[in-house]
C-alpha cells in the first residue's frame, strides 16, 4: 500500500485516552446526522475516547439515567449511515434554558465524566451548549456546595468542551456554506418539482410550491435555480411594491413562446417590502384572478426533512463528524466553542458565537427592512445565487440588452455528464443578456468541422435544468485532425469565442486548440472549458459537473444492495465503479455508502492487501456485522480484476460469509441531474460567460478579436476555496496524459477517513484539518467558493 509522507502531520500523537465524549442532536431532525454521529462515535473510539450517546437532545441531558445517558459501542453505530432523521432522538427542552435544568445536566454528565460535548443541531441549539459552557464552572461549585459531587470531581471536570455541527435542512446559519441536511431536502423538493412538471405540462397548469426554510430563503431559491422556475419569493428580499402584476406579466410572457407550464417557488417565511407575508395561496389566488390559468398549489412540509440522505450531505457530515473529534482532542481550557464548517471544499474552525452572532444579524437586518444588508450577511454562496438567479430567469427587453456584436460558440465533448444541460442553458442566457449572438454546435468538435451549428435563442434552452446527458450531444473526436475544416467554420460563422464543456478530452481540445493558434489565427480567441465528467479526472479542478450524480447513483444502488441481504446470513458484495483510472467515485462512494475497502489505481494494492482486507472482513463478521461492501474501481488493477476479487473473498470467506457481485455500469452516467449538479453547472457557466466577455472586450482591436496570450485559453475549476481560472497549458505539468488523471488529487486525504470508519488502522494526515479561523463578512470575490451551494 502506498506509504505516508514523512512531511506530513499525522494525528497519532492526539490521543483521546482518558476522555469522555458525549454527541447529541437537538432541535429539528435533518438527513446526514446519523452518518455525523456515526463518524463522531467511531472516530472517539478510534483515538482511544469513551463515547457516550445523549438520547431525546438536551432533554436525555436533564433528566440522565442509563436509558438516555449511554456509552456507544462501535457495532451500535452500524447501519445507520443510509438512515434519515436522527436515531438517537431530538427534542426541543424548555427544562435546559432554565438554570435549574442545566444544573441537572451537568451533575448527569460529571457522574459519567464526560467533559466534551459534540453538538449537532441549529443556532438555538449551539447558543445553548455555549451558555452551558459559561455557566460550568459556577454549576460545579453548586454541585460541589449541595453536596452532590466532591471538589476532587468538581476540579477534575473542571473545564466543558464544545464543538458544534450544524444539522439544518434551512442553511440559515453563517459561517457555513452547507449545513447537513440541506443538499437532501433539496433533493426532496427537486424530485417533487420534476414529478410536478410533467403533469403541469400535461394540463398547462400553473404549480405554487411552498418549500421550508423558517426566515431562510435558501431552498426556495436554490430549488428555483435548479428548476428553472419562473418566480421565486424570499424573506431575504422581498419583491419590489407593485410585484403582483411584474409577476403576472411574466408568467403571461411566457406562456405566449409557448410553454405550456409555470413553477412558483414560496419560501414558507416570504413577506413583502411592508412586512406583510406571502403565502402560496395569496399567490394562487392572484394568478387566477389576473391570468385565468388552471393554478395548484403544493406544500412540500415535512416531505424535505424525511428519506435517505444524500451521497453530500453523508461525505459532510462524515468529514464533519472526524473533525469535531479532531477539535475536542486539540481544545484547551481557553479555547473558544467553536463549529465545524464548511468553506468552498475545505473543513474550517470557526467561533460558535461569531457564527451564533452574524446569524442573529440577518433576522434583524430583515427586521429593520435593510434588505440588502440581509442578502449580504447570508454570504457570498447566498448572493451569488439570487446574482445568478435574477440574470437567467428576468429576460431583459430587447432594447435594453447591450449590443456586443460578438458570436460565442458552445459545445460538449468527451462523454455525457448530467448537468451539461443547465451550463448550456446558462451560458446561453448569459450570453444574450451580455449582448451575445450565441450557437450551439451539435456533437462536439466533429459536429463542428462537420457545420452542425445553429444560432440558439433564449427559449430555446427552457427547461433544460432538469434533463440529463447531453441535449446538444457530445463526441469524443479531438480537433488536431481537423483544424483545417474547423478554422474554415469559425471563419464562415465569425466564432469570437469558444465554450467547451467536457471531461478529460475537452481538456486535451483545449490543449490543442492553443497549439493551432501558432499557424490559425481563427483560433486566437478567448476560450474557456468547464469541467464535466462523472469520473472527476481533470486537472486544476476538485469538482466536475456530474459527479455528484453519478456519486448519488452508487450509494443509492449499494443502500439496495447492501437491504437485499438483510435478514440473510452473513454477504460481502463487490462493486465494481466507472471513472476510468480515477478512483474517485469509488473512494467517495464508498465513504458515503460505508464500504469496508475500495481499490483504486492511485494506492497501488497487492495479494497481501486483499488478504489482509478479507481477514478484516472476517473478524467483523463473527460479531454483530452482517453485510459488508468492497468497492473497486474498473482500472483499479490489471491483474485483480473483480472477478477475482470476487472469487477470492468467496474462496476465503467461505463458511463465514458468502459473495456476490455487481458492475454498475452506464446507470452511473444516466438519470436527472442531482441539486447540486444544476446549481454548479449553471453558476460556473455564467462565470465563464462573464470572463467571456471580459476578455472580448479586453481583445477586441481594430475591429477584430484577436487573443494569443496563455490566459486566453483557461479552465474554469474550484480548487479548495476558490473559483479559478487557470491557463491549460500550466496545467500540463500537474497531469498524468496516459491514466488521463491529474498528478494530484484532493480526495486522497479521504480515504484514510473511510478506512478509520470501517475500522481499520491507519495514519490520517491533519497537516490540512481545519484551523480555528474568524468569520468573514465578505470574502473578496476571487476566492468566492459559492459554487458549493
Amino acid at each position: 500500500m502506498a506509504q505516508p509522507d514523512s512531511k506530513k502531520v499525522f494525528f497519532e500523537n492526539l490521543t483521546g485516552a482518558g476522555k469522555a465524549i458525549a454527541v447529541l442532536t437537538s432541535g429539528g431532525d435533518a438527513q446526514g446526522m446519523n452518518a455525523a454521529v456515526r463518524a463522531v462515535v467511531r472516530m472517539g473510539i478510534y483515538v482511544g475516547a469513551k463515547v457516550y450517546f445523549i438520547r431525546e437532545g438536551y432533554q436525555g441531558m436533564v433528566d440522565g439515567g442509563e436509558d438516555n445517558i449511554k456509552e456507544a459501542t462501535w457495532e451500535s453505530v452500524s447501519s445507520m449511515l443510509q438512515v434519515g432523521g436522527t436515531v438517537i432522538g431530538s427534542a426541543r427542552c424548555k427544562e435546559f434554558r432554565s438554570h435549574e435544568g442545566r444544573l441537572r445536566a451537568a451533575h448527569h454528565l460529571v457522574e459519567k465524566g464526560i467533559t466534551n460535548l459534540c453538538v449537532i443541531g441549529g443556532d438555538g441549539s449551539l447558543t445553548g451548549a455555549n451558555l452551558f459552557r459559561e455557566e460550568w464552572s459556577g454549576l460545579l461549585a453548586e454541585l460541589v456546595e449541595q453536596g452532590l459531587i466532591s471538589q476532587d470531581s468538581s476540579q477534575k471536570h473542571s473545564a466543558l468542551h464544545i464543538v458544534g455541527m450544524v444539522g439544518s435542512i434551512d442553511n440559515d446559519f453563517c459561517g457555513t456554506d452547507m449545513t447537513i441536511g440541506t443538499d437532501s431536502a433539496l433533493h426532496r423538493i427537486i424530485e417533487v418539482v420534476d414529478a410536478i412538471m410533467t403533469t403541469a405540462q400535461s394540463h398547462q397548469r400553473t404549480f405554487v410550491l411552498e418549500v421550508m426554510g423558517r426566515h431562510c430563503g435558501y431552498l426556495a431559491l436554490v430549488s428555483a435555480l435548479a428548476c428553472g422556475a419562473d418566480w421565486v419569493l424570499i424573506p431575504e428580499m422581498p419583491p419590489e411594491d407593485g410585484w403582483e402584476d411584474k409577476m403576472c406579466q411574466k408568467l403571461s410572457a411566457t406562456r405566449s413562446r409557448g410553454t405550456r407550464l409555470n413553477i412558483i417557488i414560496v419560501a414558507e417565511g416570504a413577506i413583502d417590502r411592508h412586512g406583510k407575508p406571502i403565502t402560496s395561496s395569496i399567490v394562487k389566488d392572484l394568478v387566477v384572478k389576473c391570468l385565468g390559468f388552471d393554478t395548484r398549489v403544493t406544500i412540500l412540509g415535512h416531505v424535505q426533512r424525511g428519506g435517505t440522505p444524500s451521497a453530500f450531505d453523508r461525505i459532510l457530515a462524515s468529514r464533519m463528524g472526524v473533525e469535531a473529534v479532531m477539535a475536542l482532542l486539540e481544545t484547551t481550557a481557553n479555547t473558544p466553542a467553536c463549529v465545524v464548517s464548511l468553506c468552498g471544499n475545505q473543513s474550517v474552525r470557526l467561533p460558535l458565537m461569531e457564527c451564533v452572532q452574524m446569524t442573529q444579524e440577518v433576522q434583524k437586518a430583515m427586521d429593520e427592512k435593510k434588505f440588502e444588508e440581509a442578502v449580504k450577511l447570508r454570504g457570498r454562496s447566498f448572493e451569488n445565487n439570487l446574482r445568478t438567479y435574477k440574470l437567467l430567469a428576468h429576460r431583459k427587453p430587447e432594447s435594453e440588452l447591450p449590443v456586443s456584436n460578438f458570436n460565442v460558440a458552445i459545445l460538449n465533448v468527451g462523454a455525457p455528464a448530467a448537468g451539461m444541460n443547465a451550463a448550456v442553458r446558462s451560458a446561453v442566457r448569459v450570453g444574450i443578456s451580455e449582448g451575445h449572438k450565441m450557437f450551439a454546435v451539435s456533437d462536439g468538435f466533429e459536429g463542428l468541422y462537420k457545420g452542425q451549428i445553429k444560432e440558439i435563442k433564449w427559449a430555446d434552452v427552457g427547461g433544460w435544468t432538469g434533463q440529463g446527458g447531453s441535449l446538444l450531444g457530445t463526441k469524443r473526436t479531438l480537433p488536431a485532425k481537423h483544424v483545417d475544416k474547423i478554422a474554415e467554420q469559425m471563419r464562415l460563422h465569425n466564432i469570437n469565442a469558444l465554450l467547451v464543456i467536457g471531461g478529460f478530452e475537452a481538456f486535451e481540445c483545449l490543449l490543442q486548440l492553443y497549439d493551432a493558434r501558432a499557424t490559425h489565427e481563427d483560433f486566437c480567441i478567448p476560450m474557456c472549458m468547464l469541467p464535466a465528467t462523472i469520473s472527476n479526472n481533470v486537472p486544476g479542478t476538485d469538482l466536475s459537473i456530474g459527479a455528484d450524480t453519478a456519486l448519488n447513483a452508487i450509494v443509492e444502488t449499494c443502500d439496495r444492495i447492501k437491504q437485499s441481504a438483510s435478514g440473510t446470513k452473513r454477504r460481502v458484495f463487490i462493486i465494481e465503479t466507472m471513472g476510468g483510472y480515477c478512483g474517485y467515485l469509488a473512494s467517495v462512494g464508498g465513504l458515503a455508502a460505508g464500504a469496508d475497502a475500495a481499490y483504486i489505481y492511485e494506492e497501488p494494492f497487492d495479494i497481501r492487501d486483499l488478504q489482509s482486507n478479507v481477514e478484516h472482513l472476517t473478524e467483523k463478521m463473527k460479531t454483530s456485522i452482517q453485510r459488508g461492501l468492497v468497492l473497486r474501481n474498473e482500472n483499479s488493477n490489471e491483474n485483480y480484476t473483480t472477478d477475482f476479487i470476487y472469487q477470492l473473498y468467496s474462496e476465503e470467506g467461505r463458511g463465514v460469509f458468502d459473495c456476490r457481485k455487481n458492475v454498475l455500469g452506464h446507470m452511473q452516467q444516466g438519470g436527472a441531474p442531482s441539486p447540486f449538479d444544476r446549481n454548479f453547472g449553471t453558476k460556473i457557466s455564467a462565470k465563464a460567460m462573464q470572463w467571456i466577455t471580459k476578455k472580448l472586450t479586453e481583445t477586441f482591436r481594430q475591429g477584430r478579436v484577436f487573443a494569443n496570450t496563455e490566459d486566453s485559453c483557461c479552465l474554469l475549476g474550484m480548487r479548495r476555496r476558490n473559483l479559478v481560472f487557470q491557463p491549460v497549458v500550466q496545467l500540463k505539468d500537474d497531469t498524468d496524459f496516459v491514466h488521463r488523471i491529474p498528478k494530484e488529487q484532493w480526495w486522497l486525504k479521504l480515504r484514510p477517513l473511510m478506512k478509520i470508519l470501517a475500522k481499520y488502522r491507519t495514519s490520517y494526515d491533519v497537516s490540512d484539518s481545519g484551523q480555528l479561523e474568524h468569520v468573514v463578512r465578505n470574502r473578496p470575490k476571487e476566492s468566492d467558493a459559492s459554487v458549493a451551494m
